[in-house]
């Protein structure tokens, strides 16, 4: 027999009791409240119960999205000054680096990997390829001065400094990333007067200062609808005439039906979720076209485009066992409440992006001028899916505590080996007996 999202539901209040009972559907915002709130539980496997959750729950839109409209989304749309976005920003990324890590893994990139098979591949070389990947597409020299803007915890900074020799600076609001990535930089061996991370907003970076490589991995959703074409036409007066830029964003897809209640109704509760939850003020995530627009009317020429999304959905759901490994540490550390919401986040997030509701941009772009050498091209050595990645280079280095624990055993999880959370936390306790701490 087929099982019931009721099937996994005990609800823990009168009123969720009487919510939750067959012959009815309710929003899945309507959910989201109740079980990040503790209202109602979840029994056996989480993710049979996402596979399952359509058969009882649909995706109206709810007073709650109405109230966020008014009082978050729009205000947060209308300002991006740079005192909101660091607050916001901070707000995020400031929370701990513990709590990243027990999710992200060992390579602290907090964005899509890169695969080639799925089902036998590490996290980490997903990762460690996509790295290989973003400084091949922007076909990186030697004594490039390279600039990655939204840099987290500057792991792309230090690939690019340590295996391709660029003179790398690394820009974000984040202190814990800040120092994470000066102290990353550092175990690597790399001197700082060729990488560095700095902490500052996009707009304080240096006004005479070119660069001849630059790349912005999904910070751009941060910057907002109304200051998006700005910030894409100060890249460009950044980057030299003959100079290459990367840039990978997220968005909704574009259809028809988003505003009409249907197949797509999901997209929008779920990017409201995100917004409200998960990553405030991103609101330019929107379709490719928009994406596009902005670089062409800075003057840029879209060398290639790649859609990413699958790559996505298969890096987040390990992230997401991650996490569930790492679920004593979080309630014990930062409580049950922040537990469920990424719970949630990650196991939710791995379906959208594999049915398309959201998705992810790779672009390389250059300078439109007559003058650009645009036989680069001819060769594949710009276009992902074509290059040779098989076997990336490491970026591996040893931790401290709780970092190791929260690393340990991160490489080896995948669906297939799917353990239930209280069994991942009892291996924790007899692997980490003897660590140094």
């Amino acid at each position: 027999m087929k099982a019931s999202p009721l099937d996994f539901i005990v609800a823990r209040t009168n009123t969720t009791r009487s919510r939750y009972t067959t012959g009815r559907k309710i929003s899945f915002g309507t959910f989201v409240e109740d079980f990040i709130n503790g209202k109602i539980d979840i029994t056996g496997n989480f993710e049979d119960f996402m596979n399952c959750r359509s058969d009882f729950f649909d995706y109206a839109l709810t007073p709650h999205h109405f109230k966020f409209l008014s009082s978050r989304f729009i205000p947060e749309v209308l300002i991006h000054s740079k005192n909101q976005d660091e607050r916001i920003v901070r707000e995020h990324y400031d929370r701990g680096n513990d709590f990243f890590a027990a999710f992200l893994g060992p390579r602290m990139v907090y964005t899509s990997g890169f695969w080639e098979d799925p089902e036998t591949e590490t996290l980490e070389k997903a990762q460690d390829r996509k790295m290989e990947m973003v400084c091949k597409k922007l076909m990186m020299q030697p004594d490039d001065k390279y600039l990655d803007i939204g840099c987290g915890w500057g792991t792309l900074v230090t690939y690019a400094s340590k295996y391709f020799g660029a003179n790398a600076t690394g820009v974000t609001l984040a202190q814990e990333g800040t120092d994470w990535g000066t102290q990353q930089i550092k175990d690597h061996g790399i001197d700082a007067d060729q990488a560095r991370i700095l902490r500052k907003d996009y707009r304080d970076i240096p006004k005479g200062q070119k660069w001849n490589r630059i790349s912005c991995l999904e910070m751009g959703e941060h910057v907002g609808v109304r200051k998006f074409n700005g910030f894409i036409k100060m890249i460009y007066d950044k980057l030299e005439d003959d100079g290459k830029f990367y840039i990978q964003q997220a968005g909704l897809r574009a259809n028809p039906g988003i505003f009409k209640k249907g197949e797509h109704w999901q997209d929008l509760v779920w990017g409201m979720f995100m917004s409200e939850y998960i990553f405030s003020g991103a609101d330019a995530s929107l379709p490719l076209k928009f994406l596009v627009g902005a670089l062409q009317k800075a003057n840029f020429e879209v060398g290639h485009i790649e859609n990413i999304g699958i790559h996505y959905s298969h890096t987040i759901h390990h992230w997401y066992y991650n996490w569930m490994k790492n679920e004593d540490y979080i309630n014990n550390k930062y409580g049950n409440y922040w537990f469920r919401l990424w719970q949630l986040f990650l196991r939710w997030s791995v379906d959208i992006a594999k049915q398309g509701s959201s998705t992810c941009w790779a672009i390389t772009a250059h300078k439109n001028l007559d003058q650009v050498n645009r036989n680069h091209y001819i060769s594949q050595a710009n276009i992902g899916l074509s290059m040779n990645l098989k076997n990336p280079r490491k970026l591996e280095r040893t931790f401290d505590q709780p970092y190791a624990s929260l690393y340990r055993g991160a490489s080896e999880i995948s669906k297939n080996k799917y353990t239930a959370p209280h069994v991942f936390a009892e291996e924790l306790i007899l692997q980490t007996n003897g660590v140094k701490h």
